[in-house]
């Protein structure tokens, strides 16, 4: 009951504007009572997100269990929209932002990490084994993951009149489907494709 009532306040107002006196008045019970489970606000914070979490991955879960034996920029998709939806839902880049708070933002960071990440890196390194993906994985880890926190801290949604999860479907078709090859369709099969260059030099011209 506290630790639901907790969290109520902590993403209905922000954690810093939350005191043990507003919790306490919520739930009609005095501090002390509180502070019987949890020593301080931190731990209570904690607790809340812990249970936050758990519901972010429940959902991943079942994104990616309804979209098994789909195509895989679906399965991407799929899961990057209820990654998306559910990390704005919490909060979890404002809290990553840690306030001023180290401990809460190496907290929150290493959460998302394991729920989150960890799986995308997983269905990245599966598209490209299966030659879907001429990309190397870790790039595409690391530009999905710039992209999603960089979308949910975003003015955009209200500056287009789009939703977050609209503005998400448009980044996973810019970003990535252009980097899903279709199954069959071999590596040295006409396409086009980014040139990396190994070395730079500036007095030759180096050709598109």
């Amino acid at each position: 009951m506290i630790v639901e009532a907790a969290g109520r306040l902590f993403f209905g107002s922000g954690f810093a504007r939350v005191s043990m006196d507003d919790l306490a008045r919520e739930l009609g019970m005095s501090k002390k009572t509180i502070y019987r489970h949890f020593p301080d606000k931190r731990s209570l914070l904690a607790a809340v997100l812990d249970r936050q979490f758990a519901a972010v991955e429940r959902t991943l879960v079942a994104a990616t269990e309804d979209a098994a034996g789909q195509p895989f920029a679906v399965r991407v998709q799929r899961f990057l929209i209820a990654a998306g939806s559910e990390l704005g839902r919490i909060g979890a880049p404002q809290l990553a932002s840690g306030r001023g708070d180290t401990m809460l933002r190496q907290y929150v960071e290493q959460r998302v990490d394991a729920v989150v990440y960890q799986r995308l890196d997983e269905l990245f390194r599966e598209g490209h084994q299966q030659g879907l993906l001429p990309a190397p994985p870790e790039l595409l880890s690391e530009i999905t993951r710039g992209a999603l926190e960089r979308l949910l801290m975003s003015e955009l949604p209200r500056d287009l009149a789009w939703t977050a999860a609209d503005l998400l479907r448009a980044t996973v078709d810019t970003v990535l489907y252009g980097a899903i090859r279709p199954t069959g369709q071999g590596i040295d099969d006409e396409q086009p494709r980014a040139v990396i260059p190994t070395a730079r030099d500036d007095d030759q011209e180096v050709d598109p």
